[in-house]
């Protein structure tokens, strides 16, 4: 069972649209922090380009990614099953929602992908290695793309959005995603005229809850992304760049300034699996969330209750997929009464 998207399913190519591809080599800072600004404003989304991350970290973990999921099921299992961390099939989350694919969940501090390792990877030691260098890349990509947008913003403080990531006890993880390509009965059936292609949801319509995503791609393609007008926009893979994303925690940061982009993954490949590598940049568990006093004036009140990341997440938890989880935060909304208790706490 596949759960679908209650969103239509429309399509536009992706050049016609003018995805936001930025170059981190090119421009001087001020322009750089300039549309970084605008392109978290207008999508939620962007790729990066000349962003100093080396080739051989990302082939590195693409080498072990691949090679955890090309092992038999049995030995897979013996990493999971996620709750929330660890190995997983089909199944996203713990209330029901479920896609074509499967996936491994970790932390991503040291000491967790070293327990972990053991269950993975027939070299754990390499293993570890691969994941932890390739984390700390990818969260240093991130706390640059956060600081260009402390200082696109005219926040006084630059590093106040990143150091939400470099706490020492930061929530961030890293998922690998893994969708296998069709079997040739169901490749089949969709190569008919009359079949709907875009029917196959790998992992279903959401935005991330936390900071920023950081997601990268093998050359397979199946992202697709919302704009704020509903129409789902597919985003060509590009397996040397990245794709940066708005989570729930930064549009609350932002005073809805910026918005979460809402995306999913298709899983319609007849020839060969799609793997995405994805950081999820989160503060800490007791850190407070709440409008960035520049964001907030007389015209533009605070839109979002103050909560911590914990609070947030417990939430989030109790919610679907495709719930807007930080509507039940709103100051103008009426939430129901166990998340105002949960609010409070």
């Amino acid at each position: 069972m596949v759960v679908s998207s209650p969103s239509p399913m429309r399509t536009k190519k992706t050049k016609a649209v003018g995805i936001p591809t930025i170059d981190l080599s090119t421009y001087n800072r001020s322009k750089l922090a300039e549309l970084i600004v605008e392109a978290c404003e207008e999508y939620g989304f962007f790729k990066v380009v000349n962003h100093g991350v080396p080739k051989e970290v990302i082939a590195r973990i693409e080498e072990e990614g691949f090679g955890f999921f090309a092992k038999p099921a049995a030995e897979k299992q013996l990493a999971g099953p996620a709750s929330p961390f660890g190995y997983g099939s089909k199944n996203i989350g713990r209330n029901g929602d479920m896609g074509e694919l499967e996936y491994l969940l970790l932390q991503s501090n040291p000491l967790f992908i070293s327990e972990t390792s053991n269950a993975v990877s027939d070299d754990p030691t390499k293993f570890s290695c691969a994941v932890n260098d390739y984390i700390e890349a990818v969260k240093e990509l991130a706390c640059e793309v956060l600081d260009l947008v402390g200082e696109g913003l005219w926040i006084s403080d630059k590093s106040v959005l990143s150091g939400f990531i470099r706490d020492v006890q930061s929530d961030s993880i890293l998922r690998l995603n893994h969708y296998p390509p069709l079997d040739k009965d169901l490749s089949t059936k969709l190569a008919h005229p009359c079949a709907n292609n875009n029917t196959r949801i790998g992992f279903g319509e959401h935005s991330d809850p936390q900071i920023l995503t950081i997601l990268r791609t093998n050359d397979v393609g199946g992202l697709q992304i919302c704009l704020h007008d509903g129409l789902w926009v597919p985003v060509p893979p590009d397996s040397n760049e990245f794709f940066v994303m708005v989570g729930d925690a930064l549009q609350a940061l932002t005073n809805g300034r910026f918005e979460s982009v809402r995306h999913r993954a298709m899983a319609n490949s007849v020839t060969k699996p799609r793997m995405s590598m994805v950081y999820f940049g989160a503060p800490s568990l007791n850190a407070w969330i709440s409008p960035l006093p520049e964001m907030v004036s007389p015209q533009k009140p605070s839109l979002y209750k103050s909560f911590t990341w914990g609070q947030y997440k417990k939430a989030a938890y109790t919610t679907r997929l495709g719930d807007s989880r930080l509507d039940n935060f709103k100051i103008a909304n009426n939430p129901s009464p166990c998340l105002d208790n949960l609010v409070g706490q």
